[in-house]
């Protein structure tokens, strides 16, 4: 009980040190419509690959991309409260679907643009080998990372599997959620948690092990992006979102993971 405390704890701080300003901060500093600066509101999975996408892109059109990462259902409910934001990445095409039909994301400029993955990722130093999900059953695993799957479209893949594989109602009391796929990456990466359930994307760091979890087990992962209807920059977001679907950019897409429909 007391580690699950701890790790509340830590979510919390983790939680509050992500939402002050690390991944961009939500409004804006420059004029609104102003070209130098794109706001991107993107899900947790895509950090690594889309601040290299960004970084490329600022290169090439000499636009600064600032990033809101997050859970896709918190980032479309700020988005349908009016956020200044001017492109939205979620990581399942449900989240983009329901903005559209709200008038929040304009649909001609809607785009599948990846197919996720998740494994199953042991902190190396925890002394834990796992070959799959039935290995969770085990007596000595007591703490499990998840996003939280009530919004979080990684947490419901990974919440999928498990019911899929007849496990989830055994192990549920050994789960502790992230705020979204990021956090419980952190849990994992920083020892808190010895192993979760994370997206491919942002599994590949010194600390962490991980074997891909069959994606027979679960719904796909289809990610779509589509620009913001209250956007100021509306033709410079559908540029960035051209540019992830790109020759180019899918490279960078796939090197981090991500299947390319």
């Amino acid at each position: 009980m007391k580690t699950r405390q701890r790790i509340s704890v830590i979510a919390l701080v983790i939680a509050l040190f992500l939402t002050s300003g690390c991944s961009g901060p939500i409004g804006r500093s420059a004029t609104p419509g102003d070209p130098a600066e794109l706001h991107v509101a993107a899900a947790s999975d895509l950090r690594f690959a889309f601040e290299e996408l960004g970084a490329r892109f600022e290169e090439e059109h000499g636009v600064k991309v600032i990033f809101q990462f997050g859970s896709s259902g918190n980032l479309a409910q700020q988005i349908a409260g009016g956020a200044p934001l001017d492109l939205f990445a979620s990581a399942n095409r449900h989240f983009v679907d329901e903005l559209v039909a709200s008038g929040d994301i304009l649909e001609e400029t809607v785009a599948l643009y990846a197919i996720g993955r998740i494994v199953l990722a042991v902190n190396r130093s925890s002394g834990l080998s796992v070959s799959g999900l039935e290995d969770l059953l085990r007596d000595e695993i007591d703490v499990i990372a998840l996003a939280n799957p009530d919004h979080a479209p990684y947490g419901l893949a990974g919440r999928q599997a498990l019911e899929t594989a007849g496990i989830w109602d055994t192990i549920r009391d050994k789960l502790v959620y992230g705020e979204n796929v990021s956090q419980a990456m952190q849990f994992v990466q920083t020892g808190n948690a010895p192993l979760g359930i994370i997206a491919l994307s942002i599994a590949n760091v010194d600390e962490l092990d991980y074997i891909l979890i069959d994606d027979s087990l679960h719904q796909p992962l289809e990610q779509q992006l589509g620009v913001v209807s209250h956007s100021n920059n509306k033709e410079l977001a559908q540029t960035f979102g051209q540019f992830v679907n790109s020759p180019d950019g899918r490279i960078v897409m796939e090197s981090y993971g991500f299947i390319i429909p």
